[in-house]
């Protein structure tokens, strides 16, 4: 299989300095991407999936520091000079944006967003790229689509201000797709429409796709491999299907807990995680979920859990060995 990687991670750290500290946003985080795959990126709010979808790109804001590798094709993003990340963007790794509403420019019409990126990657035309972003729109199920490119982007509900984000995204064919909670902000009806879109559009064209989310339930019916993220470590990695079934790290036995099962009805109340996330500030090196674990034990407030197991496998002492 190592030459259908396309993506490779090794040891990714981002820090960010405030007044208050040093912030260990991520934390060590390496995993691989196949062609054709889709991987999940999965935690609570503050664990890191963004931010290490940004390092992707190398698109780290300041004060933001950024050490590790990722490695594209054997080509280290992070070494990259900013004419080829340039090329890079947009044309072989696309992003859709956690909010449409903000990542479109309300000044623009919808039309020169998407031609802009035609223009700049395919060399298209003007009037190619306005042909071009008319189908794209209408793959998307945009109707309409050859009057509705020229609106602009608060003339369009919220699904079709993010069916917009993934034309923009899939506009040039690209290798790897990173879909940064692409459904937060829409109804479950909307949120099934677009998930289906992506899946069929990257089955057709082979894209690979990065999928970061805290809805489990997007999750179980749309990615082949997880990693569950905490306080910017992977806790927990494997088959979607092996880690539903047989979820190894306490962390990730509790999302799952948590989740409302239709095929288990009359179970009671949903079991909560007690406590909070941690900062990410002057985090010690040991598990960072030990002071919300029923499960702790000494070496978890001691040090670090290694990571064991092969293809489903934890960061956890409860598995000294590999599972």
């Amino acid at each position: 299989m190592a030459g259908d990687i396309l993506l490779e991670v090794q040891d990714l750290n981002i820090r960010f300095d405030t007044a208050e500290g040093v912030v260990k946003a991520v934390d060590g985080v390496s995993f691989r991407l196949h062609r054709g795959e889709t991987l999940g990126l999965v935690g609570e709010s503050g664990s890191g999936k963004s931010v290490t979808s940004l390092s992707l790109l190398n698109l780290v804001p300041p004060p933001g520091r950024v050490s590790g590798r990722i490695l594209f094709h054997g080509r280290d993003i992070l070494a990259m000079p900013g004419n080829e990340l340039r090329r890079l963007r947009g044309d072989r790794i696309a992003m859709i944006f956690q909010d449409p509403m903000t990542s479109l420019n309300p000044f623009l019409r919808i039309g020169t967003q998407l031609a802009e990126t035609l223009r700049l990657h395919q060399g298209l035309g003007r009037r190619a790229a306005r042909d071009r972003a008319v189908e794209l729109l209408r793959a998307c199920g945009i109707q309409d689509a050859a009057r509705r490119i020229d609106q602009y982007p608060h003339q369009f509900s919220g699904g079709m201000r993010q069916r917009v984000m993934i034309a923009q995204g899939l506009s040039c064919g690209p290798e790897i797709l990173i879909a940064d909670e692409p459904t937060s902000a829409l109804d479950v009806t909307i949120q099934a429409q677009i998930l289906e879109l992506v899946k069929e559009l990257t089955r057709s064209l082979g894209t690979a796709v990065i999928l970061i989310t805290h809805d489990l339930g997007v999750v179980a019916g749309t990615c082949d491999s997880l990693c569950v993220m905490y306080a910017g470590r992977i806790v927990e990695r494997g088959p979607t299907t092996a880690v539903f079934q047989d979820p190894l790290h306490p962390y990730t036995q509790g999302l799952i807990a948590s989740v409302p099962r239709l095929d288990r009805p009359g179970t009671g109340r949903l079991a909560a995680i007690p406590g909070q996330p941690p900062s990410g500030i002057g985090l010690p090196e040991c598990c960072p979920f030990h002071p919300r674990c029923d499960r702790a034990m000494e070496p978890c407030r001691a040090r670090r859990p290694p990571e064991t197991g092969a293809g489903h496998s934890a960061a956890c002492w409860l598995y000294p060995e590999a599972p």
